[in-house]
């Protein structure tokens, strides 16, 4: 914990500068490091930034599935971006670096809750394109991504579609398969690509990142 005493006002005073940006909020995390208290007060603003900040400052062992839970319900009341940035947040900051809350991540794929569906998903993404070895559970979610993909809510599909794209890129042996299903539900099909960015079609996602990790070998 950090020697840095700020209230949550302050704070969230702070925060509410039109001109803070994401790296300033980083910024600020890096000062306090660590205070669980006031991560809660932030939390319960109910506004974006100084929930952005709270999962920065969290006390990692004070997370368990009835916390997390409570949280996903309490994102509710933010637009999906900003769900979804929070909770990329968490999982980056909080989830991946503790052994235990990896494995709870791991059973959320059918949990009732979309947000964190949508971080199991996104989870199995991060593995892959990090250049680890490839999981063993590959055959599992390419299979539950050409079964379930259609059905799911927007977010969750977007997570499944770019699992399954990163499946398509370092896993030859599927790559047909992720292909085909990127053709058969057309999602992304056509939709604006930001600079810099790789389209979220899975064809033209998979032969992009297949050239350039050629590229690189």
């Amino acid at each position: 914990m950090s020697d840095v005493k700020v209230s949550s006002q302050e704070l969230i005073s702070r925060l509410n500068d039109q001109n803070i940006k994401f790296g300033d909020i980083k910024k600020i995390a890096r000062e306090i490091k660590r205070d669980h208290a006031l991560a809660l007060e932030l939390w319960a603003s109910e506004e974006y930034f100084p929930r952005l900040l709270a999962v920065l400052i969290l006390d990692k062992k004070e997370l368990n599935q009835e916390v997390i839970e409570s949280m996903m319900i309490d994102l509710q009341v933010h637009e999906p971006e900003e769900r979804n940035r929070i909770t990329e947040w968490l999982m980056a900051n909080q989830l991946m670096k503790n052994k235990r809350l990896v494995t709870l991540m791991q059973t959320w794929e059918h949990h009732d809750l979309p947000d964190l569906r949508r971080m199991f998903w996104y989870y199995q993404a991060r593995l892959r394109w990090t250049g680890q070895k490839q999981p063993e559970n590959t055959l599992d979610l390419v299979d539950a991504i050409e079964e379930r993909l259609s059905d799911e809510v927007p977010e969750v599909q977007w997570a499944m579609n770019f699992t399954g794209g990163w499946i398509g890129v370092h896993d030859p042996q599927f790559r047909e398969r992720k292909i085909a299903i990127g053709e058969h539900h057309g999602l992304y099909k056509g939709d604006p690509v930001p600079r810099n960015c790789t389209p979220d079609y899975l064809p033209e996602f998979i032969s992009i990142e297949v050239e350039k990790l050629n590229k690189k070998r």
